[in-house]
This record gives structure tokens, C-alpha cells and sequence, in this order.
């Protein structure tokens, strides 16, 4: 077949050659193949990456239970070493926490304490636990049991005071005066 025999037979079936293609559906189920929909980013890292996000999670449930843990078994052991002190721990730690929560709810500006004030008046600073973590050490030492007892009592008297001076600067809503007289 020579060069002008095929430009001929193409001439003549030209027609043909432009048959119309797929339809316009034909195209749009094409392209929604091409590109799905995508999901959430979120649902769609976690699903290339899920063994890693497990990974994570089984170390902070167990990084959560082992604290919670030892936690518990500092408390059983002050509990087992000095049982005579849990009830003084638990009357002072009650009275303790009951006027923290009333200096709370004074604003920062009143309160006039920086973040070191407000550790230092927190129950478990760093003096309670050298006394908690000698008491351990020495658990018939009677000094030391002393010293948590007058730990306890100094740092309810400081709360005192501290109440008692926020409440000569700002006096307390008619709301909190009727609670406390409740108390």
C-alpha cells in the first residue's frame, strides 16, 4: 500500500474515524475513580500510621497506671510505717484543702502571690515531703511525727492568716458568707 493509497482510504472513511466517544457519565465515573473523596485527614493518617498510634497509646495507658501505682503503694507504705499519723494526715489534709480551695477563688490581683507563693502554700511542698520521706525512714522516730503534726498545724495557721487578710481587703459575697456559716 503506497503513501497516497492510504491518504486516499483515509479520506474516504474519514467519517468513521470521528466516531463520537463515551458519553459525559462515562467521564464523571471516570474521573470520581480517579480521585476519591477524601476522608478526614485525621481518620486518614491513623489508617497508614495505626500500629504507631497503638504503640503510643498502650504506652501512655501504662505510663498512667504505673504512676497511679506507685502512688498507691507510697500511701499504703506511709499507712503501714506510722498507721497512729493517718488520722492526724487526714483531719489536717481535709482542714488543709478546704482553705486553699477558699483562697482560690480570691483573684490573682488580690491575692498579690507569685507562682513560688503559691506552691510553697499547696499541702504537698517540698517540706512535706522531706518530712513524709523521713517519717518512712524513721517510723518510730517521734520527732519526726511531731514535726509533721507541727508542719500541719503551721501551715493551717498560715491559711488562716492569708484568709484572714484577704478578707479585710475584699469581703466575701453574701453567697460565700451564708456557706461558711453552713460550715
Amino acid at each position: 500500500m503506497s503513501e497516497s493509497s492510504f491518504e486516499d482510504f483515509v479520506r474516504q472513511h474519514r467519517q468513521e474515524f470521528e466516531a463520537p466517544g463515551p458519553g459525559p457519565r462515562v467521564w464523571a465515573n471516570l474521573e470520581q475513580q480517579l480521585n476519591p473523596p477524601r476522608k478526614n485527614r485525621v481518620i486518614q493518617m491513623i489508617g497508614r500510621h495505626w500500629l504507631k498510634a497503638a504503640a503510643i497509646l498502650v504506652l501512655l495507658v501504662n505510663s498512667v497506671m504505673i504512676y497511679q501505682f506507685l502512688q498507691m503503694k507510697q500511701s499504703q507504705h506511709l499507712i503501714n510505717v506510722a498507721p497512729e499519723m493517718q488520722e492526724a494526715k487526714m483531719y489536717y489534709t481535709s482542714q488543709i484543702e478546704q482553705r486553699l480551695e477558699t483562697i482560690k477563688k480570691y483573684p490573682n490581683s488580690v491575692l498579690g502571690l507569685d507562682s513560688v507563693g503559691r506552691k510553697e502554700l499547696e499541702l504537698r511542698n517540698e517540706t512535706y515531703q522531706m518530712l513524709e520521706a523521713e517519717l518512712v525512714q524513721n517510723p518510730g522516730n517521734e520527732r519526726i511525727k511531731a514535726a509533721m503534726v507541727r508542719y500541719y498545724q503551721m501551715k493551717l495557721d498560715l491559711l488562716d492568716k492569708i484568709l484572714e487578710e484577704l478578707r479585710e481587703k475584699q469581703p466575701v459575697s453574701q453567697k460565700q458568707s451564708n456557706y461558711e456559716r453552713e460550715i
